[in-house]
């Protein structure tokens, strides 16, 4: 399943132009607009990142999105959408795999950042997926929380421990033979000696480049708030600038199994402008 990892007010436009992500040089930015039974979320697409900007356009306006679930939905943290499986999903059924039959390559910039409103590509986790590639269809938009800038040390050791896991994953990826065979010959004591060697060796990879938050992340997560632990991991390819009620009534619904919504959501997506 296409996972992240997991860790109202209406802000005007101008968010756009003044915090976090990418600035306007004078670029035409593409408009798109998803219609949802809450309402209309209004989004903008960014020049930074022209293979997902492109990719987006190209299946709004082939109608690729129209009728598809937010099948994904994690209240402070984010909504998701783009899976064709949705279109015709049986109720309880299990969501997220679905795509159009390529991926994406990542763009990942670190100054385009996970505040709320971010519009991202959702992705396979780094143990298949080391390259960080995008989904072909799926995307998420963030809603997350606003962080107490006294905080702000929890969320750095929580980005450390998540770095840690990542490193580990890709670890045992790599030795997972060896780990398969110690289980299936029942050889405890070498499974577990393997294991700690592995989680020792992903703890002090780790704190060669340790999570930091830039003077950028703790102003824009002590403010308009996001999911800071995402950032650098998943392609942000546009933002929200109209409609932050709407994301927020949708974060907001009861959730089944698998975090999809009880009562379907649907969208059409439109583009406005390109």
């Amino acid at each position: 399943m296409i996972k992240l990892i997991k860790g109202g007010l209406i802000f005007a436009a101008i968010l756009f132009f003044s915090c976090g992500n990418a600035q306007d040089n004078g670029d035409k930015r593409p408009l798109v607009l998803i219609r949802t039974n809450f309402g209309d979320m209004k989004l903008v697409l960014y020049n930074e990142t022209p293979k997902h900007r492109d990719n987006f356009l190209k299946l709004a306006k082939a109608g690729f999105y129209d009728s598809l679930l937010f099948h994904r939905v994690i209240r402070d943290f984010m909504i998701q959408g783009g899976d064709p499986d949705t279109r015709k999903a049986l109720p309880g059924q299990k969501l997220g795999n679905g795509g159009p039959g390529y991926e994406i390559d990542n763009e990942i910039n670190p100054i385009l950042l996970h505040k709320k409103g971010a519009l991202a590509a959702a992705r396979q986790g780094d143990a298949i997926n080391p390259l960080k590639k995008s989904s072909g269809s799926q995307f998420y938009i963030v809603q997350g929380l606003v962080f107490p800038y006294n905080n702000l040390q929890a969320l750095e050791d929580e980005g450390n421990q998540k770095l840690s896991q990542r490193i580990m994953n890709q670890m045992a990826s790599s030795k997972s033979d060896s780990l398969k065979f110690y289980q299936q010959t029942n050889n405890k004591g070498a499974f577990d000696r393997l294991v700690a060697k592995l989680q020792t060796a992903a703890m002090d990879s780790a704190k060669l480049k340790p999570f930091k938050l830039t003077d950028a992340q703790k102003q824009l997560y002590t403010t308009v708030g996001g999911t800071p632990h995402l950032d650098g991991n998943y392609t942000v390819f546009g933002e929200l600038i109209e409609g932050f009620a709407v994301l927020d009534s949708i974060a907001a619904q009861h959730t089944g199994p698998n975090d999809r919504p009880v009562k379907d959501i649907r969208m059409v997506v439109r583009v406005i402008s390109e």
